[in-house]
């Protein structure tokens, strides 16, 4: 039974981060990406907060945490959604699910440059080798008819800055004494604030919403962002961060079956190879010899599992 309902979790969390990208394309339809964005973050917020209280978890008391939290909100929350956000503009939400997938590519890239993980075993820079090089089949840049764009590099800028502040916050936000939820809505509530300082630059446009964009937009903010969040705690809590990081093979898949199925996305062989090779190159980098790594991650706090929150 126990088994069961584990797997009822990661299927959920699969289904909640996969179809995020699906959710945004719809929103977009009638919003800009900054509006979406906003929207997102302060209903995921707000879920957070929510389950805080019922929770009795209590935010953190210490400003130095808080700083922390302000760069983590900027680069795992507001920055790489907009980002994303500005990308399916261009790219497919399917490519999108894809190329958020490579998130743990540049984490590794990231501890080793600033020598938090000196781990380099041939697995490992294989893995590497791999995913780039399935990031490169995906858009092949030596085509006319190839999929690069400004757009695709909006969306692999978000998964650098996810990279980037999965080692920062394990090492910063990895010891607070405060809960992961009570971070987790710490950080997606400063996140609200840093994408409402932006919407000047982006967020001051007439809108002209529909009913699937405001459903797409509600199932984002509430499903996609706050909700799964919490559930993926417990995940990690009962199951541990190694199981909570298994969804990150599933939220590409979800992204591109859910593409095709209602967005009429089209994928030719040259982009699904591209997604196999990316995934191998990803699940190669978390060896260690012969031990799986779990680096510090995604999700926006101590507690983390190993893919980028979406």
């Amino acid at each position: 039974m126990g088994e069961t309902k584990t797997l009822l979790r990661l299927a959920a969390l699969a289904l909640m981060w996969g179809s995020s990208f699906f959710w945004v394309k719809l929103g977009l339809t009638a919003f800009t990406p900054v509006q979406l964005v906003l929207i997102r973050v302060a209903l995921g917020a707000v879920v957070l907060l929510t389950l805080c209280l019922l929770q009795r978890n209590r935010l953190p008391a210490r400003p130095r945490v808080w700083l922390h939290l302000a760069v983590a909100a900027l680069l795992h929350n507001a920055l790489p959604f907009v980002l994303f956000a500005v990308g399916e503009k261009t790219v497919s939400s399917g490519i999108t699910g894809v190329i958020n997938s490579t998130t743990p590519l540049w984490t590794v890239l990231v501890a080793l440059a600033t020598g938090v993980d000196r781990t380099m075993s041939r697995p490992r820079l294989l893995g590497l080798g791999l995913g780039l090089t399935g990031v490169v089949l995906i858009f092949a840049p030596w085509q006319e008819s190839g999929l690069l764009s400004w757009g695709a590099l909006a969306c692999i800028a978000a998964a650098i800055s996810y990279g980037l502040v999965i080692v920062y916050e394990g090492r910063f936000l990895s010891d607070t004494g405060s809960s992961p939820l009570a971070l987790a809505g710490a950080q997606m509530t400063m996140a609200t604030g840093f994408v409402l300082l932006a919407m000047p630059a982006g967020g001051i446009a007439p809108v002209h919403p529909n009913p699937v964009a405001i459903v797409a937009i509600g199932v984002l903010g509430v499903f996609s962002t706050g909700i799964a969040f919490a559930l993926n705690y417990q995940v990690i809590a009962s199951e541990g961060a190694v199981a909570a990081s298994m969804v990150g093979y599933l939220i590409p898949v979800v992204s591109v079956l859910l593409g095709a199925a209602f967005l009429h996305e089209g994928l030719n062989p040259r982009v699904l190879a591209g997604m196999i090779v990316v995934l191998a190159g990803v699940a190669l980098t978390r060896l260690r010899g012969r031990v799986a790594a779990t680096p510090p991650e995604p999700v926006p706090v101590a507690v983390t599992s190993d893919e980028a929150t979406v």
